[in-house]
């Protein structure tokens, strides 16, 4: 059994079918064939493709430079501290801020949110990257989206701090993260010409469906469509004759709410906009840093997405973009992160999230 390549073995025959990745592997095969002494490693992000050439004993590596290499620890955001008086808490309510001294906190993270508690009493802060203070954090109400935990409240104060013009928020599913980023998006509509949407257009499981008819508008709503049914939700606040609901029927006609097809993102600048990319996880490092790059001016980018919900063999929760921005971009002034964990979706889709 000798391959197209001059290989011994045929990667062809072995798996049954021609294929282009057979052909690489057959070609790394060949050079180990002719040089013994050299060490072949393939390297590869398609994970089948390096399965594949494990199985016929070729060592076969991901990417090393853009892998995380602690995803246990990536960077949350939050911490929770347990004082000893109360003393602290106090004076966070009414001085509005205290020094991270206070609270013994020794090197503390630009724009890190903090849950302070001491017997009963407890407090929201977040440290400034401007004054370096930790600073009171008010739970605040987004266009009838109303925060239902500290996670929440927190991601929606990133969300609405004109200061950080880039947040990440991450979290499993139903734990609100795509709603809080479009209703503080829309509270914040008066400080930006238009909301920009995207999603990565990635099928469930990476299973292609096949070509969709249309423009490239009706090739895209099917998978924009978790977007509009947060949207949904937003309106329903509402009576369908109020002022609200009306506000943002109008602007869904005049554009000021809009989907960006990712794929036409390159060579554009982006101003005065805010821009929210959910599903961020199926994003590249690369393609992350390509839609950051496009920012003009007084314009904020909300990345949201589930690092181990992924539907593209190319990336894993280690090698996505998400992580990847998480992991470098924390304590920047100009950037917050809020790692979401308790779901609030519905009770059957927290039990999927823990047990299945």
């Amino acid at each position: 059994m000798v391959s197209d390549t001059g290989s011994k073995t045929d990667a062809n025959e072995v798996f049954g079918s021609n294929k282009n990745d057979h052909r690489i592997i057959n070609t790394a095969l060949k050079i180990r064939e002719d040089d013994p002494s050299r060490k072949v490693v393939l390297v590869s992000k398609d994970i089948n493709l390096r399965l594949k050439a494990r199985a016929l004993m070729l060592d076969a590596e991901d990417y090393e430079t853009i892998r995380i290499k602690d995803i246990e620890h990536l960077y949350k955001g939050k911490s929770e501290f347990k004082l000893k008086s109360s003393a602290p808490i106090d004076k966070l309510y009414s001085e509005g801020r205290v020094s991270p001294e206070e609270i013994g906190e020794k090197d503390p993270v630009l724009n890190h949110y903090y849950i302070l508690k001491h017997a009963s009493a407890s407090a929201l802060g977040f440290y400034s990257a401007h004054s370096r203070m930790i600073e009171l954090v008010h739970p605040a109400t987004a266009y009838g989206i109303k925060p239902r935990n500290a996670e929440q409240t927190f991601a929606l104060h990133a969300i609405m701090t004109p200061e950080i013009e880039l947040a990440t928020i991450t979290g499993a599913a139903g734990t609100g993260k795509t709603l809080l980023a479009l209703a503080g998006a829309i509270e914040m509509r008066k400080q930006y010409r238009q909301i920009y949407l995207a999603r990565p257009i990635v099928p469930l499981s990476n299973r292609d469906l096949g070509f969709l008819p249309g423009d490239i508008k009706s090739k895209i709503d099917p998978y924009m469509q978790p977007l509009w049914d947060n949207l949904s939700i937003i309106k329903n606040q509402y009576s369908e004759t109020s002022k609200q609901y009306q506000k943002l029927n109008e602007m869904v006609l005049q554009e000021k709410l809009t989907i960006v097809p990712l794929a036409y993102i390159r060579g554009r600048s982006l101003n005065n906009v805010i821009f929210i990319i959910d599903e961020a996880q199926n994003l590249t490092p690369h393609e992350i840093k390509t839609i950051i790059t496009r920012a003009g001016d007084q314009t904020k980018i909300i990345f949201t997405g589930d690092i181990f919900q992924i539907d593209t063999p190319y990336l894993d929760a280690q090698s996505n973009g998400l992580s990847y921005l998480v992991d470098k971009l924390h304590n920047n002034e100009m950037y917050a992160h809020v790692n979401l964990e308790k779901g609030e979706r519905s009770k059957l889709a927290n039990l999927a999230s823990k047990l299945l």
